[in-house]
């Protein structure tokens, strides 16, 4: 199965599921309901709960049970977008190609709407039916990787208070290893647990995980620089504007295209064990070092 079948067919059963997880926007109090579904439903290519499902596939052929945990990293990726979107942080009108979550709804709905969608997504790992002791490890994984030590919110931090400073590699490495690499690491983590995987095969998740997502944020960076807002579905430039701590800033274009390069190359070693088995989750690995928005 190419890439495009397999992944348009994931992205469908990852739409239906967020659909039916999230409340419908009549139930009480709907103002919050419909900025959740407003955000959720705006687009985006569902790239973590894909990895969720395709590491999961290693190891199991039925991942219907995954499907919720999937999509909670989706509940947990987009409440991380509407408030890096806020005012007080990147101060952004435009997602997915879409007015952003405040500049349609306010402030105050946009950030509640954020933290629902964050309690919404554990509250989805709590009722998937997968087996209790790797539920709770899915549970923690996700929750230190969005959290503050080496995860997402720590990253975050990191990332606004380097913004106009001179900025030390080791420096930027923690701030994608953390923003952006924990995230898609829990994703392919919890796929690896749900789906059976023993302790050794799990650690070697994680380290694909890790190394393909910290590519993704260089990638991230260097688009920012080369493609348009239209293309890109969001203000392009920004991180130049104001004054981002990004690898093309800090190596140049060139540099940082060679340095993602090395990343997708780590990664994929770590999938070499599993042959064909991991042949969607190779092509996945692919897409996000080349994709062009």
């Amino acid at each position: 199965m190419n890439l495009l079948a397999f992944f348009e067919e994931d992205r469908a059963a990852v739409d239906t599921a967020l659909d039916r997880l999230m409340p419908g926007e009549s139930v009480q109090p709907p103002s919050i309901h419909h900025a959740m579904r407003y955000s959720v439903q705006a687009g985006g290519k569902r790239v973590r709960p894909i990895l969720c499902l395709e590491s999961a596939r290693i190891f199991s052929a039925d991942v219907a049970p995954i499907l919720p945990v999937a999509c909670a990293l989706e509940f947990i990726h987009t409440y991380s977008l509407i408030h890096d979107d806020l005012p007080a942080l990147d101060n952004d009108d435009l997602r997915r190609g879409k007015p952003t979550c405040h500049k349609q709804f306010g402030e105050a709905i946009a950030i509640l709407a954020g933290d629902a969608l964050l309690t919404l997504a554990f509250e989805t790992i709590a009722n998937a039916s997968i087996d209790p002791v790797r539920r709770v490890a899915i549970l923690s994984h996700v929750a230190a990787s969005a959290g503050t030590v080496n995860g997402m919110v720590g990253g975050q931090v990191a990332d606004i208070e380097a913004e106009g400073h001179a900025i030390q590699p080791a420096d930027l490495e923690y701030i994608h290893r953390s923003k952006t690499a924990a995230l898609i690491r829990a994703s392919v983590v919890a796929g690896a647990i749900g789906g059976g995987a023993d302790d050794q095969n799990v650690a070697r998740l994680n380290r694909f995980g890790e190394t393909i997502g910290w590519a993704f944020q260089v990638v991230d960076d260097i688009l920012d620089v080369e493609e348009s807002s239209a293309a890109l579905g969001k203000t392009a430039g920004k991180d130049a504007a104001q004054h981002k701590a990004t690898y093309p800033s800090l190596y140049g274009l060139e540099k940082s295209r060679q340095f993602a390069k090395e990343l997708e190359d780590r990664a994929m070693a770590e999938l070499e064990t599993y042959g064909s088995r991991a042949a969607r989750l190779r092509e996945l690995a692919e897409l996000i070092v080349h994709r062009r928005a």
